[in-house]
């Protein structure tokens, strides 16, 4: 089972540019909104036909603009979960499910083939109900009954978790996993939850304003992050305009520092990022330490975030200050606020090295 993707569409100002592949897994679609996600998942549906490119979905070329191939939806055979599930409203529940088979069959066979996928789904009970009298779950549970049901060559699944109340996100997430275990061809997850990708992918695309990044690891972007905008997406919060200066070193030049990588550094690095919580307190001093100012000390639910200018930031720089984020005990235990001195740590290990 395999997807690919190689896809160019103008819309105006806009232009979506993306390039991506995947196997027998869970490939997550991440970006901030408006970036190109859900219309990425439109070109594959069908939906949305693209200026010029190939989709091909097991073999199954699905699109392709030198060949003048462009299968309609119904040909495409492919699954996708709409953020507001899509419900017909003036169906029941069974109606709705029996709805996605894709068979030309009386009406009473394909009532009678949703009856796994009623019990599968723990709608037992719930079949002659119409969607306004269902839970967002129950809807959630529906829309993806609906779609199995069809056999679908491959899944796309657009926010799925939007729609639902923050208490029913969590519940639903651990039986979409479940579920997605048991499909047997590729599925494609578009979220701009960093958290949901991370638990819920193995293999991540960043979309950065129309524009797809290579695939990675989900692993690999959130230790390895490879440009700016894959590091925003990871939850990296700290970033400075840096250069490499020889060997292991690195000019950063928002911070007036030189630093030292576990590595050699690249050419082409032009930022620095540092997840807050691996900027820590070092009064003793070592490796990367260097003094700053305390800025202002933001108390968090579980933690205290603590924003920070180094004491050898230009008064031009673009990016300077960094935060910290430390346990209550730890920050409380210090006796520091606005305006006192904190000398903090970085070790080598923990530089993010972005182009």
């Amino acid at each position: 089972m395999s997807i690919e993707v190689s896809i160019k569409k103008n819309f105006g100002a806009f232009r979506l540019d993306v390039s991506f592949s995947g196997g027998n897994e869970v490939l997550a679609i991440l970006g901030g909104s408006g970036c190109g996600k859900s219309m990425t998942l439109r070109c594959i549906a069908g939906i949305v036909t693209p200026d010029e490119g190939r989709i091909t979905v097991d073999g199954v070329p699905f699109f392709d603009s030198e060949k003048k191939i462009n299968l309609t939806p119904q040909e495409r055979k492919a699954g996708l979960l709409f953020q507001n599930y899509a419900l017909f409203n003036n169906m029941t529940v069974a109606e709705n499910i029996a709805a996605g088979v894709r068979e030309k069959l009386p009406q009473r066979e394909k009532l009678a083939r949703t009856a796994p996928y009623i019990r599968k789904f723990r709608l037992e009970g719930l079949e002659k109900r119409l969607p306004h009298e269902l839970s967002g779950g129950q809807q959630q549970r529906v829309a993806l009954a609906r779609i199995l049901i069809g056999k679908p060559r491959i899944l796309m699944l657009d926010e799925p978790f939007s729609a639902l109340d923050s208490y029913l996100r969590w519940e639903m997430e651990l039986e979409l996993k479940e579920t997605l275990k048991e499909f047997p061809g590729s599925t494609l997850l578009v979220s701009h939850s960093r958290d949901e990708v991370y638990r819920i992918a193995q293999n991540v695309c960043v979309i950065d304003q129309g524009t797809s990044q290579p695939v990675q690891t989900v692993r690999d972007l959130f230790d390895r992050p490879a440009t700016q905008a894959a590091a925003l997406l990871s939850g990296c919060k700290n970033y400075a305009r840096c250069r490499a200066s020889g060997g292991t070193t690195l000019r950063v030049s928002d911070w007036g520092l030189t630093l030292d990588c576990s590595q050699e550094v690249p050419e082409g690095i032009t930022m620095l990022g540092v997840r807050r919580h691996y900027v820590l307190p070092a009064p003793e001093g070592g490796v990367n330490a260097f003094p700053c100012t305390v800025r202002q000390v933001i108390d968090d639910v579980f933690s205290t975030i603590v924003i920070l200018q180094p004491c050898t930031a230009p008064e031009d720089a673009l990016y300077p200050t960094l935060e910290s984020e430390l346990p209550k005990d730890a920050w409380a235990a210090l006796h520091l606020g606005p305006g006192d001195r904190l000398q903090v740590r970085i070790a080598p290990e923990h530089l993010l090295l972005l182009r």
